[in-house]
């Protein structure tokens, strides 16, 4: 036997003189595994993703659902749900959401909050589309199943705002309080210097509910 010799029995053992053995077929398990934990990790991150997506979906939907269902409900039933009982139950089915869904997908459910936090570097905005998207998914399921569950059921109501000025008052108005909105959610989840809180969502769900006073 010379002082190196492969093995001819198909296992690519290298013979060294000294009697040590290097298997080679070690190189190519490890490349395997390599492949093997980045496939993993591929798969890790898409179902990451989906999770975020289906958060908002559904964060969307339940927002919609509920605070466009106290104004049909409202309406149907003789003012039952009052105005501020309206305000109350947008400000609730925020905070609600927030605290349930906030640690998977962030809790956007508006795309202005998504495109905002992409602005500033602070949301990948390679996710934005799909992110926008799932909102709008959510926000259209929400409002046909309110349609389905309110048609026929006295006059037909439209569930969103009504001005009651002028165009140019109305986006003046619009303007201020989208902008003061997320200024004071920039201000509190993004910016490393503010103090973090449990009361951080009432804050914001205190702020949704006095601009739909607006």
């Amino acid at each position: 036997m010379g002082e190196n010799e492969i093995s001819d029995n198909g296992d690519h053992i290298l013979s060294m003189k000294n009697g040590d053995h290097i298997d080679l077929d070690d190189d190519d398990d490890h490349y395997n595994n390599t492949n093997i934990s980045h496939d993993n990790s591929n798969m890790c991150a898409n179902i990451a993703f989906a999770q975020k997506l289906l958060g908002e979906l559904l964060g969307t939907y339940f927002m919609i659902f509920a605070g466009c269902g106290s104004v049909a409900v409202n309406l149907n039933f003789d003012k039952i749900v009052t105005f501020p009982g309206i305000c109350i139950t947008w400000g609730l089915v925020v905070m609600v959401n927030v605290y349930a869904l906030g640690h998977i997908s962030g809790a956007h459910f508006n795309p202005a909050v998504t495109i905002a936090f992409a602005s500033v570097n602070k949301f990948p905005i390679k996710q934005v589309p799909a992110y926008i998207i799932s909102q709008v998914v959510g926000s259209t399921l929400a409002c046909g199943t309110l349609r389905l569950m309110f048609s026929g059921k006295g006059e037909d109501h439209f569930l969103g705002t009504m001005p009651a000025g002028s165009y140019i008052q109305s986006f003046v108005a619009e303007y201020i309080v989208t902008f003061y909105l997320l200024f004071a959610i920039s201000g509190i989840c993004l910016d490393d210097r503010a103090v973090i809180s449990t009361l951080l969502n009432i804050l914001i769900s205190t702020f949704n509910r006095r601009f739909i006073l607006f």
